[in-house]
């Protein structure tokens, strides 16, 4: 029974990892749409401090269709590890790409469509390779595991290159380096994971009739997830501001990703319970959708498409024989010219010298 409810926790738990990335993926679009009619507008920018994206509507849906996300990615997390669900948020990044070939005029080309294949491929292979099983039950478990001296020099540390990023790095360079906030975002959503995964835990023992309203622990982890998701929004919107969307949606996908999956092995430990063969499927298959959204991205401003490929293929094959012919030609034409001037009587060739020097 233990393990019959183990799998069914793992299908809920991927289901709503899926449908939160449909949310989110949309989210950024409705986000970017409200952006752009307020600069149309003259309004002041979120990337130069300014909040007037308070007062559009379509920047309001983008919020409540990410925190739909948010919210089915938190319920994600109660059911199935961190290393399924984060990774999965790849598929917000294809939703998002689809979606702004649509509404923001960005094209999907060849190269996209072969990275979103590549993503779908490396979700799949982190699937199945994936822990089926929880190493945390209670919050008395977390409460052991948030005390490791591993995972509290890691929090130690992703607190210090937050604050340094937020106060010294980005006044002086955020404008003009998308990684600035883009690196505020990822590390502290390392931590809102572990937030959202202990509060999770919350969840299900009050389903199940157990006190959690006294836990003082239950209230640290409510308040750590509101400052981190904050702090992630605030800075997000910045970054999606001041960048292309096309920019920041898969580097701020790799970093997060990234950062999660290091403070899941540190504190949850999911990697201790995996064979070799799971540990290299799911890390091959995270590198595959990296490369997926490198494919989607990086050639994004080319016109690249199968019918397109075809015909410059056959311009380049059809010229080549009437390159060669004209170059064999040309090559005639200078040996006949080389062979012309040895065969002028001396004084001619002098002559000829003579005259080019003196014009």
């Amino acid at each position: 029974m233990g393990q019959d409810r183990g799998k069914y926790d793992f299908y809920i738990g991927l289901g709503l990892a899926i449908s939160s990335s449909i949310f989110i993926g949309g989210s950024f679009i409705l986000k970017k749409k409200g952006l752009l009619r307020l600069a149309r507008k003259g309004q002041c920018r979120a990337g130069q401090g300014g909040h007037a994206y308070l007062k559009e509507w379509l920047w309001w849906a983008g919020l409540l269709s990410m925190a739909a996300g948010e919210g089915a990615n938190f319920a994600a997390y109660a059911f199935a590890p961190a290393t399924l669900v984060t990774p999965l948020g790849a598929l917000s990044v294809l939703v998002s790409a689809v979606l702004s070939s649509y509404f923001l005029t960005e094209r999907l080309n060849l190269h996209g469509k072969l990275g979103c294949l590549l993503s779908i491929l490396g979700s799949t292979t982190m699937v199945i390779h994936a822990p089926k099983e929880e190493e945390i039950s209670s919050l008395k478990h977390m409460a052991a595991k948030l005390v490791d001296p591993g995972f509290v020099l890691f929090a130690t540390f992703v607190i210090i290159i937050a604050l340094i990023f937020i106060f010294v790095v980005g006044p002086r360079h955020g404008q003009t380096n998308i990684m600035v906030y883009i690196t505020i975002c990822s590390v502290i959503g390392a931590l809102s994971v572990s937030c959202v995964k202990g509060l999770g835990i919350a969840i299900k023992e009050a389903i199940a009739g157990r006190s959690v309203a006294g836990n003082p622990l239950a209230w640290v982890l409510l308040l750590g997830l509101i400052a981190c998701v904050s702090t992630q929004i605030n800075y997000l919107n910045k970054a999606l501001d001041i960048f292309n969307t096309s920019l920041v949606t898969p580097i701020y996908y790799v970093f997060f990703t990234t950062s999660v999956l290091s403070c899941s092995a540190i504190l949850f430990k999911e990697w201790e319970h995996m064979g070799t063969d799971d540990i290299i499927g799911t890390l091959s298959g995270f590198l595959t959708i990296i490369v997926g959204i490198f494919l989607l991205h990086a050639f994004k401003d080319l016109n690249v498409s199968l019918s397109t490929l075809a015909v410059s293929i056959r311009k380049e094959a059809r010229p080549g024989p009437a390159a060669n012919g004209a170059a064999a030609h040309g090559s005639y034409e200078l040996l006949q010219s080389d062979s012309t001037d040895v065969d002028m009587p001396f004084d001619s060739l002098s002559r000829r010298n003579g005259a080019l020097t003196a014009s």
